[in-house]
């Protein structure tokens, strides 16, 4: 069973429907047990990285996550989920993630070109920077959806994939048994698909 975590961000309907449809159990759930209990984990996330935080914070959920991360147990951050598998934020002022991944989370403006719109909203190509089993069904270049302002830098020893984007930014990470997707597999079609079964697999 996978366990979606509750904190009241995420869109968690969406995600829960695309899991059961590549076939993985799976519940949305606010319970310390039920987490434990779980064999797999994701954190979702949307909305802006302080308050995100301070949610999981607030419910005790962030030092059971960290706990069943240090047992072993596979980690998936999507989106937001992803930034705050980090160690800091730069999302107006400067905000405490996870620490589970090196890394910090930084503004696209400033970085990307001026003429580009942010947020970054759309249809993007994968680009792998080394294999890893979260893609084993995708192919070089398939298309995923984003939605984001921030990406997560200084953390090239954890990342799988890239997207271009004006510049390169980073797209998934993945270090051991810790992962994330920038991008939303769960609206990314039958792609999103293939990575959440891969994901239900590991």
């Amino acid at each position: 069973m996978i366990a979606i975590v509750d904190y009241g961000v995420g869109n968690l309907f969406s995600l829960h429907s695309s899991l059961k449809k590549v076939g993985c159990e799976t519940v949305v759930t606010s319970d310390k047990k039920t987490i434990e209990n779980a064999e797999k984990i994701i954190l979702p996330g949307v909305g802006a990285f302080e308050d995100a935080a301070k949610k999981l914070r607030d419910s005790g959920l962030d030092a059971v996550v960290k706990a069943e991360v240090k047992k072993g147990k596979y980690l998936m951050g999507i989106c937001l989920g992803m930034q705050m598998l980090f160690e800091k934020s730069f999302e107006y002022g400067e905000h405490q993630g996870l620490g589970l991944l090196k890394g910090n989370v930084v503004p696209m403006k400033g970085y990307i070109d001026k003429d580009l719109k942010i947020p970054h909203i759309g249809w993007n190509k994968l680009h792998f920077e080394k294999p890893h089993f979260l893609f084993k069904y995708c192919k070089e270049s398939d298309f995923v959806y984003f939605v984001h302002s921030y990406f997560a830098t200084d953390c090239k020893e954890s990342v799988i994939a890239t997207t271009e984007y004006g510049k390169m930014l980073t797209a998934a990470v993945g270090k051991d048994n810790v992962l994330g997707c920038q991008f939303h597999p769960e609206k990314s079609g039958d792609v999103g698909l293939n990575i959440l079964r891969a994901f239900c697999e590991a």
